[in-house]
């Protein structure tokens, strides 16, 4: 027998770690790196599905959809296809209806979702959150979602692309990637790189920036957790005013986030601004709306934080 190469004993084993026997769907793109994770998926105990989505944009998602199928079929997986309703105006649009389609399958067929995110992505990513000055909770990266499993993520493109040369594999290149009018491409192909020269720690300073982010979030999240709070609904989130008090306002611009994590609600930075001065300032009965359609309610005793519902 032919010794394993050690990049495909090393893609192989953290991607047996990830799933281990659990019910997975993997989110598969056609792109590099996600061939890589069902190929190696294929050789887990896990029970696998793979979803992809058609994001509308033309030939080549109708393609890579397709071609997705196909080799999940011939690896024995079930395939569920999910196309955009409408043909996305921004990148943003069509990541935020990909992982609704994700959410969707994984609701439905009671698995988690495993994605194929690279060490590369969290570098770019914890960099492109840098450039719009993120707080501590967005500096995670792609650890903030850890709802998602992510095998790969400490794994280089460059290795996933020599895991694709010893399998053979076949993958589709997304013409898109080297558009320049894309961030995350400008970040990838100018902006990096011209750091590297600079800085060649950068990559390794910018995933412990992510890691102590995760370390912040998770001790905040388990503050907030003492904090009584409450969720009537989903999406909402009732906490009580005094436990509130004793915090000033910078205290509360990094509370109000872990409190509105706890209501999957997604809060920005000037949402926690306003959240924090309307907790110091806010009358009883009063209310603001912030950004992405949520609002606070201040009541006698408590707040409450809701998606906003305008009066009939």
């Amino acid at each position: 027998m032919t010794p394993q190469s050690p990049v495909v004993q090393k893609v192989d084993s953290a991607v047996r770690n990830s799933l281990g026997r659990g019910r997975v769907v993997l989110a598969i793109s056609g792109g590099l790196d996600s061939m890589v994770l069902m190929e190696s998926a294929s050789r887990t105990d896990a029970d696998i599905m793979v979803a992809t989505f058609d994001h509308g944009t033309g030939v080549f998602a109708e393609m890579a959809a397709r071609k997705v199928a196909a080799r999940a079929a011939a690896l024995g997986f079930p395939c569920v296809i999910g196309r955009a309703a409408k043909t996305p105006a921004r990148e943003s649009d069509w990541r935020t209806a990909r992982l609704a389609f994700l959410k969707d399958v994984s609701r439905r067929e009671g698995r988690v979702i495993a994605s194929a995110h690279n060490r590369d992505d969290q570098v770019e990513t914890v960099f492109m959150r840098i450039l719009r000055a993120a707080g501590p909770r967005g500096l995670s990266g792609l650890f903030a979602d850890s709802d998602i499993l992510r095998p790969l993520l400490d794994l280089s493109r460059s290795e996933l692309g020599e895991y694709v040369k010893i399998e053979t594999l076949e993958y589709i290149e997304d013409p898109t990637n080297a558009d320049r009018a894309h961030m995350r491409n400008r970040v990838r192909h100018d902006l990096l790189p011209a750091m590297r020269k600079v800085r060649p720690e950068i990559d390794s300073d910018l995933l412990a920036i992510a890691r102590k982010s995760t370390n912040w979030r998770k001790e905040m999240d388990e503050l907030v957790e003492e904090f009584g709070t409450e969720r009537p609904e989903k999406g909402e989130l009732r906490v009580e005013r005094d436990r509130l008090r004793t915090y000033d306002s910078s205290s509360l611009r990094v509370i109000w986030p872990a409190l509105a994590a706890r209501a999957s609600v997604v809060m920005d930075r000037r949402g926690t601004h306003r959240a924090a001065e309307f907790t110091i300032n806010g009358m009883t009965g009063g209310s603001i709306q912030l950004s992405g359609g949520i609002e606070i309610l201040m009541r006698r005793d408590h707040l409450l934080l809701r998606r906003w519902q305008p009066q009939k």
